[in-house]
């Protein structure tokens, strides 16, 4: 069901997609960001659908700036959006989480879950300047990775598709994984090729039901 949730920030309430049938067990599911968000949406909502078929709540929030979040994503940082999953585990009265790749990041660190191919700041501006050098490629345009990172913490930057102010990328830049009771789950665990790497958005019905099965597990 598609709602709206009490979302911090100056855009007030965001979207959000929940399976809420009153279950005790209620997930938040910290979406994977910028591009492989994209990518990895419908597998996400794939397995909600599946969790729900096996009695378990799950909430999916949007975050300031993203899908169709009217606040600008220039102006997001990755510790708002921090302190964004944090109210959305107690608006949504969390008992676990389930992050996806850099989702991980925004782990509240206090609940127990599982993170599914979690993957750290760094991670997420190689993968995304890799993606801007080739596209400069492409145009016509000779371009240096850690030139354009230099750049973009002091101006900003433009990275697949995504207006990232200087804060987002320093604070990316610095990024660890949180600690906390969340468990790492590689994409072994869930076998078959990993949907992020595809050149377009995808799914794997297979994946979808293995790693609900996997969560369904956890939660016991």
């Amino acid at each position: 069901m598609l709602g709206t949730w009490p979302c911090p920030g100056d855009a007030g309430p965001e979207l959000a997609l929940s399976c809420d049938t009153g279950s005790d067990t209620r997930i938040l599911i910290l979406p994977a960001l910028f591009e492989e968000g994209n990518k990895l949406r419908h597998f996400t909502v794939e397995v909600m659908r599946e969790l729900e078929q096996r009695g378990i709540d799950s909430f999916l929030p949007d975050l300031s700036g993203c899908n169709e979040s009217t606040a600008p994503m220039a102006a997001q940082t990755l510790v708002a959006w921090q302190e964004q999953a944090r109210a959305a585990a107690e608006h949504f009265g969390a008992t676990f989480i389930l992050t996806v790749r850099a989702g991980a990041l925004l782990d509240p660190g206090h609940i127990a879950g599982l993170r599914y191919a979690p993957l750290d700041g760094a991670g997420v501006l190689k993968s995304l300047l890799r993606a801007r050098v080739m596209s400069d490629r492409e145009a016509g345009i000779e371009s240096d990775r850690e030139a354009l990172l230099e750049d973009g913490k002091h101006n900003g930057l433009m990275l697949g598709g995504y207006d990232l102010g200087a804060q987002m990328i320093v604070q990316l830049a610095e990024a660890e994984l949180p600690r906390g009771p969340a468990t790492g789950l590689a994409q072994s665990a869930i076998g078959g090729g990993a949907l992020w790497l595809r050149a377009e958005p995808s799914h794997d019905a297979e994946q979808a039901q293995k790693l609900a099965a996997i969560v369904s597990e956890a939660v016991g």
